[in-house]
């Protein structure tokens, strides 16, 4: 798995099912198999305890040595835990649509924590992307950029000081996600965030219970926590990121979904452009709320069922084996099978209809031996090298989308997801 031990269980998820035809119901990560809507949809299971600490005392205020990137140009900012290399490469310039023409169909896999584990997942699914054409959203947790020595630098809303319901990382997997993050920019993906400790669910003070000044907080907290990693684990040996964080951060996913309400107006006032908090939405062209595009999990096909499912790998776990994230090996197989082909019947839909984009989101995890993973993995070859897909960044989404013609949107939106347009008249 992801978290810090490399043992069973898992770092702090979302828990967002669908019952019946399309109820949704949300749990926490922390909640320990209590009761959800309609008693169908289990919670999540609680995080498990980091293994390892980390192994040297950092020093406090260390010299910055910021290390050149990929052009050889460095302008540290701060300490040197970031700095400014230039433009990202990799980005595609958007262009407004053409009359008649129809739109990309537009694919976006996204990660929530973004931790370099001892499973080497976010190192998998990075290169993975780059040899299929497909750029991804990684939101960082803040914290796991912050020594557990240091913990107490922390201050979550509504908690004590060096609280969380995840695991901070070890020194090793710090410098480890540090590394995965350079890359994963200089091969043109979006780092977003993911905030800092995932409190979320019925404990008292979760996301949703934020108001928007502690949001402003929590948020503040985790671009502090990555653009001052080196003062924080005084490393010496590790490159700087190679972009400023404050420029390049226009958008992130709270954990659990919760908060959207209050999280939107301080999004907005730090200048963020798309948040990934809202659930359960079928899949049509987005619009903005609060002035920010809203960019939801989506329900998909069940092929062979009247249910539709949440684009999240943890809502395919809740449906097949419960509040446990190891269950029947014998199932495996099958479960492996449905997941990957409700992410596909999902595609095929707007692929062949609206050509609305498609997001599907996901966590560092093996849970069931590791299916979901594989899933991805398979979606991903399948689709992104297909005629006019496009598998990109949030952001990117974003970029597209602004440069379109509003009335176009307009009409877009008032698609049925595989509903097929008639793009000559519809594109103007």
């Amino acid at each position: 798995m992801s978290g810090i031990s490399g043992t069973s269980g898992m770092t702090g998820v979302l828990a967002v099912g669908v019952v019946a035809a399309l109820v949704l119901t949300t749990g926490c990560s922390a909640s320990k198999g209590r009761p959800t809507a309609a008693g169908t949809t289990p919670a999540s299971p609680a995080p498990t305890t980091a293994a390892g600490t980390p192994s040297d005392t950092p020093t406090p205020t260390p010299t910055p040595t910021p290390t050149p990137t990929w052009d050889g140009q460095v302008k540290p900012i701060g300490d040197g835990s970031t700095s400014d290399t230039g433009p990202q490469p990799k980005q595609p310039r958007p262009e407004r649509l053409k009359p008649g023409e129809k739109p990309p169909q537009f694919v976006v896999f996204s990660w929530d924590g973004a931790l370099e584990g001892d499973d080497r997942l976010f190192s998998r699914f990075r290169k993975l992307g780059a040899e299929n054409d497909a750029q991804m959203t990684f939101f960082l947790s803040g914290i796991y950029t912050l020594p557990k020595s240091k913990r107490s630098l922390y201050h979550p809303p509504k908690h004590d000081a060096g609280s969380a319901s995840i695991d901070f990382a070890t020194n090793a997997h710090i410098k480890d996600t540090l590394e995965q993050l350079r890359l994963a920019w200089l091969d043109g993906d979006e780092i977003g965030t993911h905030f800092n400790g995932h409190f979320c669910g019925p404990q008292p003070g979760g996301g949703g219970d934020w108001s928007t000044e502690e949001w402003l907080s929590e948020l503040d907290q985790a671009i502090s926590f990555v653009t001052n990693w080196r003062t924080n684990t005084g490393f010496q040996d590790v490159p700087s990121l190679p972009f400023d964080y404050t420029k390049e951060l226009v958008g992130g996913r709270a954990p659990c979904l919760e908060g959207q309400k209050n999280l939107l107006a301080a999004e907005k006032a730090r200048g963020f452009r798309y948040d990934a908090s809202s659930p359960g939405e079928f899949q049509v062209w987005p619009v903005k709320k609060e002035g920010v595009w809203n960019f939801p999990l989506q329900l998909l096909p069940n092929p062979g069922r009247s249910s539709q499912n949440l684009s999240m790998d943890f809502n395919y776990l809740a449906g097949q084996s419960g509040a446990t994230t190891s269950g029947d090996p014998r199932k495996f197989d099958g479960w492996e099978k449905e997941t990957r082909d409700s992410y596909l019947a999902g595609f095929e839909r707007v692929y062949n209809g609206s050509r609305a984009p498609l997001f599907i989101g996901n966590h560092f995890e093996d849970w069931n031996g590791g299916i979901y993973m594989q899933a991805v993995e398979d979606v991903v070859k399948s689709v992104c090298k297909r005629e006019q897909v496009r598998c990109v960044s949030f952001r990117q989404v974003a970029d597209w989308l602004d440069a379109q013609d509003p009335e176009v949107l307009d009409k877009l939106r008032a698609l049925d997801p595989g509903q097929p347009a008639d793009w000559p008249r519809l594109v103007k």
